[in-house]
């Protein structure tokens, strides 16, 4: 009788460990032994890439390009204050713009180097001085990088004197011949690269980028995603904001500021940088409400976690902590200026930095991409 009660309590513990284990019976009354694996077609988030975002985007930058170009040439043929306070708004709008394209650098962006040729701060304004004056320069060599772009337009509509009326009189004086042919030539130069990108995507690369949809270091998402990481760390969260405040060198660099010349704008600039990464992580459509396939997308489909959270909650609550912080602060270059040291400007760096390690860490890991490339600033 002993043996037959020692029998039943065996198989009623074999019974309980089975059933609270995870792995069910089916409606056949057979065990499934594994989950099923994640399902996530990488070729849908790409298509809503091309589609919906990196053209449309595109295209936007390019009407702002055409727009500053015809202020430009409305004030060349009359150097008058109301034509010069248009050219400047036509700058600061396409300037906006250029954030939401600044992280796309792949492609036929990556081959003629647009965010070089469009966006090194701060400007070299001696070489510029020195081109003024000598009337010879080449704006497509490299060296000349730092002479050309949104940041030499800061620097020659905002920068060559003290107030508007010190500008203008340098457009209709003795340097007004040389003043406008570099305006309009550094103009020029950011319109033909950014039309050749466009026309790039829109006439071949978009198929090549959506259909190498793979998934290994070469595929379009996992070398996007590097380049969205990357900009996010180097360009957007150091270059805006790290390396003016001294978060890396311990020294204030105020002239390291974007837009230095017209110092109330850089916190627009970084703003509407910190909202075009959040939508792409979203996959939200260029200048729409609707939203396709995403990173974000992603995330959801594995069900990633961290710390018991939802990986991408996370990271949207984050991106719009590091929001309400920067946006509460003054224009960067008084911060940093009038503030020993810029404490607050600090505190709102810290959250920006906390994005970091959720996308360079926990979201690549999510989706088995390897970084490729190496930083040396403690991240």
């Amino acid at each position: 009788m002993r043996r037959f009660f020692a029998v039943v309590v065996v198989a009623t513990m074999i019974w309980a460990c089975s059933s609270d284990g995870g792995t069910d019976p089916t409606d056949d009354g057979t065990v499934d032994p594994e989950p099923k694996p994640v399902s996530f077609e990488r070729g849908p988030m790409l298509a809503n890439w091309a589609d919906n975002i990196i053209i449309p985007s595109y295209k936007a930058f390019s009407g702002e390009m055409t727009d500053l170009q015809t202020s430009f040439d409305t004030f060349k043929g009359d150097s008058n204050e109301a034509n010069f306070i248009a050219l400047r708004a036509s700058w600061l709008s396409a300037y906006k713009m250029w954030q939401r394209v600044s992280m796309f650098e792949i492609g036929p962006a990556e081959t003629v180097g647009l965010r070089l040729n469009m966006n090194i701060y701060p400007a070299a304004s001696d070489k510029i001085d020195g081109f003024l004056i000598s009337g010879t320069y080449d704006l497509a060599l490299a060296s000349n990088r730092d002479a050309k772009g949104f940041p030499a337009l800061d620097y020659i509509i905002n920068g060559l004197g003290e107030t508007d009326e010190a500008i203008l009189e340098k457009y209709n004086g003795a340097e007004k011949e040389n003043l406008i042919a570099y305006t309009g030539n550094v103009i020029a130069d950011m319109v033909t690269l950014t039309a050749g990108v466009l026309a790039e995507w829109e006439s071949g690369y978009r198929a090549t980028f959506v259909t190498n949809d793979g998934a290994s270091s070469t595929a379009s998402v996992d070398r996007f995603i590097n380049d969205y990481v990357f900009y996010y760390e180097k360009f957007l969260r150091a270059g805006k904001m790290g390396i003016p405040v001294g978060a890396f060198s311990e020294t204030v660099l105020p002239q390291n500021v974007e837009a230095y010349y017209k110092g109330d704008v850089s916190n627009e600039l970084f703003l509407e940088g910190l909202d075009a990464v959040q939508d792409f992580f979203n996959g939200v459509h260029y200048g729409k409400s609707t939203s396709g396939e995403s990173l974000g997308s992603y995330l959801d489909a594995l069900n990633t976690v961290k710390d018991g959270d939802d990986l991408k909650k996370l990271i949207n609550d984050q991106f719009d902590l590091a929001r309400t912080k920067v946006a509460a602060l003054a224009p960067f270059r008084e911060e940093i200026e009038n503030s020993v040291p810029p404490t607050n400007m600090l505190l709102a760096y810290d959250e920006v930095q906390r994005i970091v390690p959720l996308l360079k860490v926990d979201m690549v890991s999510a989706m088995s991409v390897s970084i490729d490339f190496v930083d040396a600033d403690g991240d």
